[in-house]
């Protein structure tokens, strides 16, 4: 066989995947990380941690930089858009992001590919070194950041304060869309056909996120406990935050990505 489709026509490497090839390397790749051992992904989740904390320090600088002087909705979108900067390191960098796993590691498991216990150890592994990794981060920025005069201490709650200031209900419900954006973001990526498009989709997707401030457990994670080291922010605000946050993020990318997605491809007869 040439490798043409029918017709005889050249294959376009800009065709877009069909949703049965986007479905099966989702599959792929979810098993990968499940049967990953437990060291190789508290590393790698470790170094999301850590990496993705360059967004919320890149917004610290920018708004110390900037202030007030460009006015909200100027600033707004050009700390949505340092928000960004963190997920491009972190996924195109293929470190193990929590929010990408509740989507991915879902699908082998609603394809009887593996059980529940080995979602269970992949989450569980996962988010802890996120969260860790985020917290070394966090630290390591407000103690350099003012020090090194790029940034005001008084920044770092400025930029957590929107997530903490509303009620557990409407985190939950913000989270959930989060959530649901960053399965998304896993699809996409994989739809994407070159590293040029996955950055595009990333960008989209996290700069969504940013511009809403919807809360992300562990961008989130970075951001609010900057603010408890800075000063501005108690430890029960962040406690509460971070319930809030994963519970929506796991909600809204296992229900409104993995189980439609895999539904609708399956089911569909596809």
């Amino acid at each position: 066989m040439s490798g043409e489709p029918a017709g005889g026509q050249p294959h376009d490497s800009d065709e877009q995947k069909p949703s049965t090839t986007i479905l099966a390397e989702q599959i792929e790749e979810g098993m990968n990380q499940l049967t990953r051992s437990v060291d190789g992904l508290f590393l790698s989740g470790l170094s999301a941690g850590l990496d993705i904390g360059f967004g919320p320090l890149l917004m610290v600088v920018l708004l110390t930089l900037v202030g007030d002087t460009w006015g909200e909705p100027a600033t707004r979108i050009l700390l949505a858009n340092a928000y960004t900067v963190g997920f491009v390191f972190v996924i195109l960098g293929r470190s193990e992001l929590f929010t990408e796993h509740t989507t991915l590691a879902v699908l082998p498991v609603l394809d009887r590919r593996a059980a529940l216990s080995d979602l269970g150890r992949v989450w569980g592994v996962v988010f802890t070194a996120n969260v860790v990794g985020g917290a070394l981060f966090a630290g390591l920025a407000v103690a350099a950041a003012p020090a090194f005069g790029i940034a005001e201490l008084s920044a770092f709650t400025e930029i957590a304060k929107p997530l903490v200031d509303h009620g557990f209900l409407e985190l939950l419900v913000g989270a959930i869309l989060a959530g649901w954006l960053m399965g998304l973001l896993s699809w996409l990526v994989t739809a994407a056909q070159e590293t040029t498009g996955r950055m595009l989709v990333v960008w989209i997707v996290t700069v969504t996120i940013g511009l809403a401030h919807l809360p992300h457990c562990i961008a989130g994670n970075v951001e609010v406990l900057a603010a408890v080291f800075a000063g501005g922010i108690d430890l029960a605000q962040y406690a509460r935050f971070m319930t809030a946050a994963t519970i929506g993020n796991v909600l809204g990318g296992t229900t409104f990505v993995a189980l439609l997605k895999y539904g609708h491809v399956v089911r569909g007869g596809q």
